[in-house]
């Protein structure tokens, strides 16, 4: 969370922001219990829902188990909405990143992934920059890792994973850096969307048509563009 509304930033001079920094501060310097101790202070100190929910933010960092993290993480967003104006329309996101990780680090993969699924309605509020990258490529892993089986025959966005996985394990083995950087800005941040899908498949498309890589990788190549276009029911680019 570094965001308030789309393009603005949550107030540097805010008492519980700067008391938050000093805690992320300590924690950069591996002072654990330092950073535990001003957040805790940030908290103790919130007067409104709004600061809540960003000392929230910041305790549930610092919890032991993952029941307590989710507990505070449930509390942050619980503040958010009810502060529910745009101060907090930008936290979303990375709100919803964060539910979906300590669902998942409590075995429920049903309840992460559908936290994940509305970090990605929420992410067009997260103002572009590192931070966005950052977000869409936190949903992105999310999504990924969480996603619930096809079941039957079904064919799609599991085999071209699958065969994507297989592909940039072969990349990064080879150190092949022309390949890599085109396709991972697009794999990374792949939430789902038609767009998305189409930005991953126009560029696998390039990178196999620029003919770097070797025959066997060429062939996984066009077996993960083909599960892409049968997902999406286009037609193949020649």
């Amino acid at each position: 969370m570094k965001q308030t509304e789309r393009g603005g930033a949550v107030d540097a001079d805010h008492h519980i922001v700067r008391l938050c920094v000093r805690g992320m501060e300590a924690e950069a310097r591996g002072e654990s219990e330092e950073a535990r101790r001003l957040f805790q202070l940030a908290w103790d100190g919130a007067v409104d829902d709004y600061e809540a929910c960003i000392a929230a933010h910041y305790l549930a960092r610092h919890q032991t188990t993952p029941e307590a993290t989710l507990r505070w993480n449930q509390e942050c967003l619980d503040r958010a909405d009810r502060v529910g104006d745009e101060r907090v329309r930008g936290f979303y996101a990375s709100l919803y990143v964060n539910m979906g990780r300590a669902h998942r680090e409590l075995g429920d993969g049903a309840a992460a992934y559908a936290y994940y699924a509305r970090a990605a309605e929420r992410v067009q509020d997260v103002p572009e920059g590192d931070y966005g990258v950052w977000s869409r490529f936190a949903i992105a892993e999310g999504l990924r890792e969480t996603a619930p089986s096809a079941g039957g025959d079904a064919q799609g966005s599991r085999d071209a994973a699958m065969l994507l996985a297989e592909l940039l394990a072969k990349l990064c083995a080879r150190a092949e850096l022309k390949a890599l950087g085109l396709i991972l800005p697009a794999y990374l941040g792949d939430l789902g969307s038609a767009e998305d899908r189409e930005r991953l498949r126009t560029t696998l498309h390039m990178v196999h048509a620029a003919r770097w890589l070797p025959a066997e990788e060429q062939a996984i190549l066009r077996e993960a563009i083909a599960a892409l276009t049968e997902e999406a029911g286009a037609p193949a680019i020649a």
